[in-house]
């Protein structure tokens, strides 16, 4: 996770950065797992600074996640039973170790950066103006993090992750309680994992494509980083018909796609701006493929959820199965989406400085979109389960064939 996140702090530019880059690469990290870091600022007695950002890299969080899930599930797959006290006490260790490693870096993921007032404009003139008034000339933004909730949102975080990964693994065995629900969940819930990583691979190709053939690398470099699943899950989203509202006001801003920052700018910044298939396609028509993309992956994904079920489950259960999970898919991923930084100094707390203030803003309609992922999931796990009906009767019949009498 620190190696993503370095990576893609300095493909930001962050590496230009007069000191504190492991400090920033530390916060980065523990933002991922879900932790808090708090901006904080000091302009002078009379001057204020205002600073916020909630947001996670999800490049790094879906790193974490993967390496994690991998190196929890791989002992396990050597035994042919899990009994409940082995798996518990994996757990715990797997528990302990990441909130030590989280507390660490939480001690590291603090610094200060000294803020020049300087520049060609009327802001220039700032520091001859009121410095000695107002005792802000050199005002500071640095960050902290507040042990108690990252460890809080760290715990819930690694115990998601676990939870998950036995959820998804089909080769892991459960305990002899827990297997009764095995046929029914992990043949979904392994869909849905392919379904959101099949997302961010797409996502991968076109930032690759981008950043060889038109330019700023560097700035693509840095989406794929830190925020790819941002960028693909909330192309999932939009393709089946989702929404987010936010807006970017001010020179700051996060790495997302070009298509992304012009509608959240839009016309009227006062405002907060709907993205959706119709916003986006207003900027760039080939944002209409979107649509039929998600039709076929969905579908895909349910087929594959199907094939993996027993055969004997009807047509209504592979559609009511896959309609939850996707809905349930939908609702873990769109509140991961969620942006919002805002930083602002203010004189005499009249309000902030145009050129030294900027706010992100990006809101997912949780349950709009959760409703249509309802919808989305039956139809297509209705098709699903149709698709896959002659790969189930295949194996029925050539079940005698194995064995020399009928299967069971």
């Amino acid at each position: 996770m620190a190696v993503v996140a370095a990576l893609g702090l300095w493909a930001a530019g962050a590496a230009d950065l007069p000191s504190g880059f492991v400090n920033v690469v530390a916060a980065v990290v523990v933002m991922a797992a879900g932790g808090h870091v708090e901006l904080s600022g000091d302009a002078g007695a009379l001057a204020g600074t205002n600073a916020e950002i909630t947001a996670m890299p999800l490049t790094v969080t879906l790193v974490g996640a993967l390496v994690v899930g991998f190196c929890f599930l791989r002992p396990l797959r050597h035994h042919a039973v899990a009994h409940t006290g082995e798996l518990l006490g994996r757990v715990v260790a797997v528990v302990v170790l990441w909130l030590a490693g989280l507390a660490a870096l939480s001690a590291l993921a603090a610094h200060d950066f000294p803020l020049t007032l300087g520049g060609g404009d009327a802001t220039g003139d700032l520091p001859d103006i009121f410095g000695e008034l107002l005792d802000a000339v050199n005002p500071t933004v640095g960050f902290r993090t507040d042990l108690g909730p990252t460890l809080l949102f760290g715990l819930l975080w690694i115990l998601g992750v676990l939870l998950i990964a036995l959820l998804v693994s089909r080769r892991t065995p459960l305990p002899p309680r827990l297997v009764r629900y095995q046929e029914p969940v992990r043949p979904v819930a392994s869909a849905m994992l392919l379904l959101v990583l099949t997302y961010v691979v797409i996502g991968l190709g076109i930032g690759v494509v981008v950043a060889a053939t038109q330019g700023h690398a560097s700035e693509t470099l840095a989406v794929l980083l830190l925020g790819l699943p941002n960028v693909s899950w909330i192309a999932l989203g939009v393709g089946i018909g989702g929404s987010w509202e936010g807006r970017v006001d001010g020179p700051f801003g996060l790495p997302m796609p070009p298509i992304l920052d012009a509608v959240l700018r839009g016309p009227d910044t006062s405002q907060l701006s709907t993205v959706d298939l119709s916003s986006l396609a207003s900027y760039d028509s080939r944002a209409w493929w979107l649509l039929p993309v998600a039709a076929v992956l969905v579908v895909v994904a349910a087929f594959v959820a199907a094939v993996r079920a027993p055969g004997r489950f009807r047509l209504w259960q592979h559609a009511v199965h896959f309609a939850i999970a996707f809905a349930l898919t939908m609702l873990v991923v769109m509140p991961i989406t969620l942006v919002e930084a805002r930083f602002g100094l203010s004189i005499l707390g009249i309000g902030d400085l145009d050129s030294l203030g900027g706010e992100v803003v990006l809101r997912p309609h949780v349950w709009r979109t959760a409703g249509l992922a309802l919808l989305w999931g039956a139809v297509a796990g209705f098709l699903g389960g149709l698709l896959a009906t002659g790969a189930h009767r295949g194996e029925v019949d050539a079940e005698p064939n194995r064995t020399g009498r009928p299967a069971p």
